[in-house]
C-alpha cells in the first residue's frame, strides 16, 4: 500500500517503525514523503491508501476516505500563528494580503473561521511565508510547524494565536491533522493499519535515540533543539489515541467548516 506523511519530525517519528520493518506483523508499505498540502491534494484525487491530512482536506474527502484513531497532531497550544512584519490589531487583518500555507490545511480553516467573509489570501509554501512577510510579498502569513519556533529570527510580530483562540472560544484542544485511510480498504485492514501505526509510536517513544537519525535525515537544516522541541509539542497522548475530547474537538471543527460553507455537507461518520 502507499503511505503518505510529512518530512517534519513528528510524522517521522510517528512513521520509523511501521517503514524501517520493526513491526513484523504490519502490512508492507511504499512511502511518499510530501509537505502537507501536497499530500491533501493527492488524497483528493486519491493517489494514497493511507495518508496524513489536514483536518480541513478531509472534510472535502470524507465519502472516501475515513480517519484512523491513532497518529493526530491535536493538542493546545500547538496551534497556526499569525504574524507580520510590524505590530498591528487583529482587526486590520481583514484587510490585508494574508500568506497561507495552502488552500486545504487546517490553518486556512482557522484564518477563515477568525476572519469570515471573503479576503486576499495568497499560498505560499509553508517554509516561504516567514521570508515572504519579512520580504513585503505579504502583510501577514499564518505559520505552522517548526515556524513556531523561528519566526523572532526574522523580526516577526504574533498578531494571533489562531490555537488559542480556537480552544478560547470552544474549550477544545485544537485538531490540526490526522492519519485517513481509504475507506475502500475495509474495516478489517484499516483496524489493523491503525493498531499498528499505534505500535509504530510506542516504539518510537521505547528507542528514541534510533529513531532520531531518520527525523534528521528530513528536518533538513533544523537545530536539533527545535526538533526536539517541534516532536514535544504536536506528538503526545491525543497522538496515540483521540479519545472522546479529541473526537469531540474533531467534530467540532468539522461542524463549523460545514456551517461555515467552507466544507461540504456529509452524513460519512469520522472513523470506519
Amino acid at each position: 500500500m502507499s503511505l503518505g506523511y510529512s518530512p517534519c519530525p513528528n510524522d517521522t517519528f510517528l512513521f520509523y517503525a511501521l517503514v524501517h520493518g520493526q513491526l513484523p506483523q504490519a502490512p508492507p508499505f511504499d512511502e511518499v514523503l510530501e509537505d502537507i498540502e501536497t499530500l491533501n491534494g493527492m488524497a483528493s484525487r486519491e493517489e494514497l491508501d493511507v495518508v496524513k491530512v489536514s483536518f480541513h482536506a478531509l472534510g472535502h474527502f470524507l465519502d472516501r476516505y475515513c480517519l484512523l484513531h491513532s497518529g493526530g497532531a491535536l493538542g493546545r497550544g500547538c496551534g497556526p500563528l499569525v504574524v507580520a512584519a510590524k505590530e498591528m490589531d487583529p482587526g486590520d487583518l481583514a484587510s490585508t494580503y494574508i500568506a497561507i500555507p495552502g488552500r486545504l490545511t487546517t490553518a486556512a480553516l482557522l484564518l477563515r473561521l477568525f476572519l469570515p467573509g471573503e479576503r486576499e489570501l495568497v499560498e505560499i509554501p509553508f517554509d516561504r511565508i516567514m521570508s515572504a512577510v519579512e520580504g513585503g510579498e505579504v502583510a501577514a502569513g499564518v505559520i505552522i510547524h517548526e515556524s513556531r519556533f523561528t519566526f523572532p529570527e526574522y523580526g516577526l510580530h504574533q498578531i494571533v494565536d489562531l490555537g488559542a483562540w480556537w480552544e478560547e472560544s470552544t474549550g477544545h484542544p485544537i485538531p490540526l491533522g490526522g492519519i485517513a485511510a481509504r475507506r475502500d480498504l475495509g474495516p478489517e485492514l484499516v483496524a489493523r493499519i491503525d493498531s499498528n501505526l499505534q505500535a509504530s509510536l510506542k516504539y518510537a517513544y521505547a528507542n528514541p535515540e534510533e529513531v532520531r537519525g531518520y527525523v534528521a535525515e528530513h528536518a533538513q537544516e533544523m537545530e536539533v533543539q527545535v526538533m526536539d522541541a517541534h516532536i514535544a509539542l504536536y506528538v503526545n497522548d491525543y497522538t496515540v489515541d483521540y479519545g472522546r475530547d479529541g473526537e469531540a474537538a474533531i467534530e467540532d471543527l468539522m461542524g463549523r467548516a460545514r456551517a461555515a460553507g467552507i466544507v461540504p455537507g456529509a452524513d460519512f461518520p469520522l472513523f470506519i
